[in-house]
């Protein structure tokens, strides 16, 4: 069996275990609206990479070891990319002040947008690969500016979601609540009929800027593999582990203040190994060194300086 190729079974296994992981973590553990502890979160999210580096090793034995590798490098990409989509998330959610407990059925609906999103830029993506060589080079362009990108913004992001088109285009065509109705993104008056709530505004935010980054992250994952069962798999995980890594992560992000010009330099490599992949080819063994090595110097760094005091200043 090729790479690119697989039995129906093990696309049908792939997507069985999304499902039920799906079904696990918003239908039952978190079927009410509340706000997950760090506690809960962060067993969550330790379930959830054993269960990614696991699924790993079930490419392994089925496809080989290259593949695997693939699939490790591709997922740690994304992952790290997704850390810096969160940060984009917690700004939503103070510019909108989303109450905590309303954050998880937000972040839910945006994760499920956002499988359904990267399957179908996936598919567009290995469709245009496969009938236009030339589209490497308009990929490998795209993430090297991303990652130059990512290095001259630094922290400074800018949220203006009244820029949004989505956002402009909805208040257009819906009549909206001033304040939040519970868990709703619509309620009904007696007076006006249908109205949309501001959570409506929040989840089209959201799910906006996961379209932003998949154009970023999906052809960065392309750099490491063609195949589209590795590309999506490796994004999935990465995804379905997005909510709670949110509340592990929410109040310590300031810290990881070097982790964005690690996913930069990770970005700016990815894209110049797509680029020149038809003179110099560089190993998947050696991209998940440079991978691995740049995330573990970005937090390691990040961690240092954050531990050092801080000068105090003397009042005058």
């Amino acid at each position: 069996m090729s790479p690119a190729s697989h039995d129906p079974w093990v696309w049908l296994g792939l997507t069985g275990v999304v499902l039920g992981l799906l079904a696990l973590d918003l239908g039952v553990l978190n079927r009410k609206s509340h706000q997950l502890s760090v506690r809960e979160a962060s067993l969550w999210s330790a379930g959830l990479v054993v269960l990614a580096l696991a699924f790993g090793l079930f490419v392994w034995f089925e496809v080989g070891r290259q593949s695997a590798l693939e699939y490790y490098t591709g997922y740690l990409i994304e992952l790290s990319l997704s850390v810096d989509n969160l940060f984009v998330f917690l700004l939503i959610f103070q510019y909108f002040a989303v109450p905590a407990e309303l954050q998880p059925r937000v972040l839910k609906w945006g994760i499920i947008g956002a499988i359904v999103m990267r399957g179908i830029m996936i598919a567009l993506g290995s469709l245009l690969l496969a009938r236009f060589h030339w589209i490497t080079y308009v990929f490998g362009g795209i993430i090297v500016i991303t990652g130059i990108r990512f290095l001259r913004i630094g922290a400074g992001i800018r949220l203006e979601p009244e820029q949004n088109p989505a956002v402009r285009l909805a208040r257009k065509l819906v009549p909206f609540t001033p304040a939040y109705e519970a868990d709703h993104f619509f309620v009904r008056s007696r007076e006006r009929g249908w109205l949309a709530t501001p959570l409506l505004l929040v989840i089209l935010i959201v799910e906006w800027s996961d379209l932003v980054f998949a154009i970023d992250s999906i052809p960065a994952i392309f750099a490491i593999t063609r195949d589209p069962f590795i590309v999506y798999s490796s994004n999935v995980f990465a995804i379905l582990g997005l909510r709670a890594l949110y509340f592990v992560l929410a109040s310590a992000m300031d810290r990881f203040v070097y982790l964005k010009p690690a996913v930069a330099a990770i970005l700016v490599f990815v894209g110049l190994k797509m680029v020149s992949a038809a003179w110099i080819r560089v190993s998947t063994e050696i991209s998940l060194g440079v991978v691995i090595g740049l995330l573990a110097l970005g937090v390691l760094i990040s961690l240092r300086k954050t531990r050092e005091p801080q000068p105090v200043t003397e009042p005058r």
